[in-house]
């Protein structure tokens, strides 16, 4: 039989509107957003960043979705057609899209408030009691039932999900709170060069996870006074959050462990080089991040693809892979897979050595490449004899990128420009 509190929560979250922030580039990872906005971003072998997300509203009862895309947004609309229109309209139960589209003045969305406020009425028909704002180009698995719980116990009128981060890898990237006693925000800081550290904790600082718990008609409210002002930038870290602090109940909820008190697992994978370290993580022993959960599964859309296949046990030419994660429907054709994470569909030649690289779906790896410390973009083809990841300065001329940490970024464009070059040299 269900607690009374679990019945309590299951109530809150059939309230509640969840509205996903989606519309990014992110410019930090270069090329692998050229074609897709960040959400749209492959990550762990068959899942997109936004699933996770998705997946964690679904998971803790919230059935009322709304996806706001802009920046290169159709993959990203395609993958929530096929993998998430499976809901009961009939029922309240969907994940909608919310394409920008001028919808309550003349631009597209100007920053994350305006990217609300352009919904305002769409939110409105669907009469929630609170609207939860996520950004969707995070990776992470998070109950939101009792963050809606605590917000109501507080009385509060806004709660900013936070989580303890380092000074150093907060500033200029992230929103820094400062809170009370009773985890009241008393301050707001959107990306400062120095954040206020945490009382205790020198070093350490309360960083904003860009997800917002709002009461609907004090939303609404301070929406539409934000849009009539001329000199906001129409963001919640830069104008909203810091103009409601004093006259209002804004409170932090801590991303932690309720049975622990550790911090939960949680990436940004903005970068190149977090985006390889995330990755990277899933392949070992026992990973922070437990995909294998049942009791949390991350949804998704996925073809209907063969199981994986190793070939040829010569001692020169074995088809292996190991502290590795190879997805459906990839062959290992004689090559040697080592510490890797191979997406769907992909084709490794004979003699071939891959290690410590990320290689996303559809693409083929010919005879005899070596590849270190690579990413690989969906659909490359890496010509046979090629090694990456083995001389900067050779890769660099070769016309890929590679990160201060030694990480080397491949896609189809600049397989095809090194093909022209190579041919006109």
């Amino acid at each position: 039989m269900p607690h009374r509190s679990d019945r309590y929560i299951s109530n809150l979250t059939k309230d509640t509107y969840a509205l996903v922030l989606a519309g990014g580039r992110g410019s930090r990872l270069f090329e692998l957003t050229d074609l897709r906005a960040k959400p749209a971003v492959y990550f762990g072998g068959k899942f997109r960043i936004i699933d996770f997300s998705l997946s964690n509203c679904i998971n803790s009862g919230i059935n009322r979705i709304g996806v706001a895309t802009q920046y290169k947004s159709h993959s990203l609309i395609r993958h929530i057609n096929r993998g998430w229109g499976n809901f009961k309209a009939n029922l309240s139960e969907f994940v909608e899209v919310l394409p920008a589209s001028q919808g309550n003045n003349n631009d597209w969305y100007l920053g994350t408030a305006d990217a609300v406020y352009q919904n305002i009425d769409i939110i409105c028909a669907e009469r929630p009691k609170y609207v939860l704002i996520l950004s969707g180009d995070h990776v992470y698995r998070m109950d939101y039932g009792p963050l809606i719980a605590e917000h109501v116990a507080n009385d509060a009128d806004m709660t900013v999900c936070c989580l303890e981060a380092t000074t150093e890898d907060a500033a200029g990237s992230f929103g820094v709170m400062t809170v009370n006693a009773d985890h009241k925000v008393i301050a707001f800081d959107e990306k400062p060069s120095q954040p206020n550290e945490i009382p205790d904790k020198p070093g350490q600082c309360l960083a904003s996870m860009g997800n917002y718990l709002f009461n609907t008609d004090f939303l609404f409210e301070h929406l539409l006074n934000d849009s009539s002002s001329e000199n906001s930038s129409r963001d919640f870290g830069h104008d909203i959050i810091p103009s409601i602090i004093k006259d209002n109940n804004i409170f932090s909820y801590a991303f932690k462990d309720p049975d622990s008190d550790n911090q939960p697992y949680w990436r940004d994978v903005g970068t190149l080089d977090s985006f390889w370290e995330a990755n990277m993580e899933l392949v070992t022993p026992q990973p922070q991040l437990d995909l294998y959960d049942k009791a949390w599964p991350i949804w998704t859309y996925q073809e209907q693809l063969p199981p994986s296949k190793f070939i040829f046990d010569d001692d020169q030419r074995r088809g292996l892979a190991v502290d590795s994660t190879i997805s459906g429907g990839c062959i290992i054709s004689g090559s040697t897979i080592r510490k890797s994470l191979l997406y769907s569909s992909v084709h490794t030649h004979s003699y071939s050595l891959i290690e410590e690289s990320v290689i996303l779906h559809g693409s083929h790896v010919g005879e005899r490449c070596k590849l270190k410390r690579v990413i690989v973009d969906s659909s490359c083809r890496i010509p046979a004899g090629l090694s990456i990841g083995y001389d900067r300065e050779q890769d660099i001329e070769n016309g890929f990128r590679v990160t201060k940490k030694g990480i080397t970024l491949v896609t189809s464009k600049m397989l095809k420009a090194l093909a022209k070059k190579k041919d006109y040299d």
